[in-house]
């Protein structure tokens, strides 16, 4: 149930991240007014989740109904969605929202210009989540962080609505916003990346994809789990963390001999393994010969893939 003191919202888009944000802000009690997109069905169904939520496939309807707007569209269309948009002061005849949001996390907040010049607060609201489109969504956002960009009265807002939401709010200072995306895709795509290089190199060994990421699926949820609970270093393990250069070496030595980029990207990631390993209380010995070894195999490695480059 809504309840007054809290602002009315709405969005503009209603793809996978305005439905998990709306269905959340809605339990949290703030009532979702207006919901429109490109596809008034789309925005007709989602809105039929609310009561008193009207829908529409023009997204002034939204700024005529809400007190904070979500800009929940892709990036290519924030800007030109905003410059779109009218906002009017508020009075007893006449009323419209008093913030604008967007939630891209590279994005700049600037892009909003056109909603400040016309007195209104800007800002940004960014979920560190992959959002499905499926129900669970508003469940498995619980405990994520927002990163907010904003001041004064929104910025208060979105903070108490990202707590409604059960997840931590993140301030971010403005200009920070590319930095801070790209930083995030190591921990979302590039992921994923990491483990297409571990099917692709036991592909070669005759591993379905499907038993290798059966194998390796529970592994990385433990990694996950023991980062948790017990920080980046402590977490780190294989034979970086032990010391163990004999492995290093060989397996340096293996992967080189697939050409390719596999041992530069091996080495690569044994360079930021080799500073978990050097940031332990007693860091394992033989760390420095690790490093030397994996600077000496980068070498080698590079200059193979830019000779292969440039045969091509």
């Amino acid at each position: 149930m809504s309840q007054p003191s809290l602002p009315r919202v709405g969005f503009i888009g209603a793809g996978r991240l305005a439905r998990c944000l709306a269905r959340g802000f809605a339990r949290a009690g703030y009532p979702v007014a207006a919901i429109a997109s490109r596809t008034a069905a789309t925005a007709h169904d989602l809105a039929g989740e609310f009561a008193g939520c009207v829908s529409s496939g023009d997204p002034q309807t939204v700024v005529e109904a809400a007190d904070i707007v979500f800009l929940t569209v892709p990036d290519d269309s924030i800007g030109t969605t905003a410059n779109t948009l009218r906002f009017s002061a508020s009075s007893s005849t006449s009323r419209s929202a008093w913030g604008l949001v967007h939630c891209s996390g590279a994005s700049p907040v600037e892009l909003l210009e056109p909603a400040r010049a016309q007195g209104v607060a800007i800002g940004g609201f960014h979920p560190l989540y992959l959002f499905s489109g499926a129900p669970a969504d508003i469940e498995r956002i619980v405990g994520c962080s927002v990163t907010i960009e904003a001041d004064g009265a929104l910025h208060e807002a979105l903070a108490a609505m990202t707590s409604a939401l059960g997840c931590h709010p993140l301030s971010i200072p403005g200009g920070g916003r590319m930095l801070y995306h790209a930083a995030a895709h190591y921990a979302a795509s590039f992921a994923l990346c990491g483990l297409a290089e571990c099917v692709a190199l036991w592909r070669t060994l005759g591993f379905a994809e499907d038993d290798a990421l059966r194998a390796v699926l529970p592994m990385l949820a433990g990694t996950i789990e023991t980062a948790r609970d017990r920080g980046l270093s402590g977490a780190l393990a294989g034979p970086i963390s032990r010391g163990d250069t004999g492995v290093v070496q060989k397996q340096l030595t293996l992967l080189e001999t697939l050409g390719g980029d596999h041992a530069a990207l091996y080495a690569l990631m044994s360079r930021r393994g080799i500073e978990l390993a050097r940031r332990r209380p007693s860091p394992p010995a033989g760390i420095d010969t690790i490093a030397e070894a994996v600077e000496n195999s980068l070498a080698r490695s590079v200059n193979q893939v830019s000779a292969g480059a440039s045969v091509k």
